[in-house]
This record gives C-alpha cells, sequence and structure tokens, in this order.
C-alpha cells in the first residue's frame, strides 16, 4: 500500500494536462476484469480524444469520484442526487483539472458540506458509464470515473447541498439494501473503498 491520505493534494504545473491524469490511470492496477475493462477503455478513449479533461468533449469525458468513510471507517456515504434519481456517491465533472484526486476531494466537499477531508492519493477503483440527465438538460454521454477513497474527520456532519435530496451514511452490510438500490459499479466502489479504509484505520 503505497497511497496515504492527503488533504491538498498537489500536482505542480500540470493543470489541463491530460497526460498528467492518465498517468494516474496508467499506474492503477486493478483488481478485477471489470476494472481492468474500464481502465482500458478510459485508456483507448484518451489516446483517441485529446480534449478529454472537458465536457466539451461531447462524446464523452473524464470524471473523479469519491467513496467517502466516516473516519472510523465504518460507514460510507450516499447521496440522492437530483440529475439521476438515484443514490450514488459524490462525484462531478473534471473541467480540465489534471489532478483527479482533487477533483474527487472538491466534489466531496462540495456535495457533502464536509470540512477537513483527506483523500486517498491513489484511485481505487475505474468505471465507464453511460450518463443519461433525467431532465433531458444535456444528451446523454460517456463517463470516464477515476475514483478514490476520501475520509472525514471525526464527529463529521454532512449537509448536502442543491445537488442531492438526501445523505445516508450506511454500513457495508447496507450495500445490498433494496430501498437504496446501488447499482454494481457504486457497490464494486464502495467494498474497495471499505477495504482500504479498513485497512489504513486498521495501521494508524
Amino acid at each position: 500500500m503505497t497511497g496515504h491520505f492527503v488533504q491538498r493534494p498537489e500536482y505542480p504545473d500540470t493543470a489541463g494536462d491530460l497526460a498528467a491524469a492518465i498517468a494516474v490511470v496508467e499506474c492503477f492496477v486493478p483488481r478485477d476484469r471489470t476494472q481492468a475493462m474500464h481502465r482500458r477503455r478510459l485508456l483507448d478513449f484518451a489516446a483517441r480524444h485529446r480534449d478529454a479533461l472537458h465536457r466539451s468533449c461531447a462524446p464523452g469525458h473524464l470524471t473523479a469520484s469519491a467513496w467517502v468513510v466516516n473516519h472510523e471507517a465504518t460507514h460510507g456515504l450516499v447521496l440522492l442526487h437530483v440529475k439521476i434519481g438515484r443514490w450514488l456517491q459524490p462525484g462531478g465533472h473534471a473541467d480540465g483539472e489534471s489532478s483527479l484526486a482533487s477533483v474527487a476531494l472538491r466534489e466531496a466537499a462540495e456535495e457533502t458540506g464536509i470540512e477537513g477531508l483527506e483523500v486517498w492519493s491513489d484511485p481505487v477503483d475505474i468505471d465507464v458509464h453511460l450518463f443519461v440527465n433525467r431532465k433531458r438538460i444535456e444528451p446523454d454521454h460517456l463517463h470516464f470515473d477515476v475514483r478514490f477513497v476520501v475520509r472525514a474527520p471525526r464527529g463529521a456532519v454532512a449537509r448536502g447541498n442543491h445537488e442531492s435530496e438526501g445523505l445516508r451514511w450506511i454500513a457495508e452490510s447496507q450495500l445490498v439494501d433494496p430501498v437504496l438500490n446501488l447499482d454494481a459499479s457504486t457497490r464494486r466502489l464502495a467494498r474497495y473503498g471499505f477495504e482500504l479504509a479498513h485497512d489504513v484505520s486498521s495501521r494508524s
């Protein structure tokens, strides 16, 4: 385990540099066949679309998301997203930012309202999925999502923002709760996120 938790990821002189973002993906070691497939799809797409860091890349673009765990790593946070109408993890567009860890941390802070979050420096999952806006504000397109674990400080209280209709802290046993109806992608992220967070917690 070579990564670490940081509050401010530093990637100097790489703003807008797709190669810097892709280097993180290239170093990612898949844990299963699904991750390997998504990693390959992302790398192939980025090789053909040099503007993949920007949402102006109409077929799809890079995003980053976060599995937010409480400090004890006993619960993770899911949000009922307004645009999608599903319980998901926080996340959003890179919008030209090449430090995907910074994107994940920023989105987690904005969407949960929690201060003092820390992001694990290495991604824990990669996913490619079709984004469908239920309000039809924008055309369907692909999200090439690089995912990180984000840890909340002790006693953190989530407040949320306009992007979600609700927030819930859930235990690992609740990942298959039919009320939440989490998709396979979110459950995979959560399982690997909990595993990493538990490992780090046990070592500290």
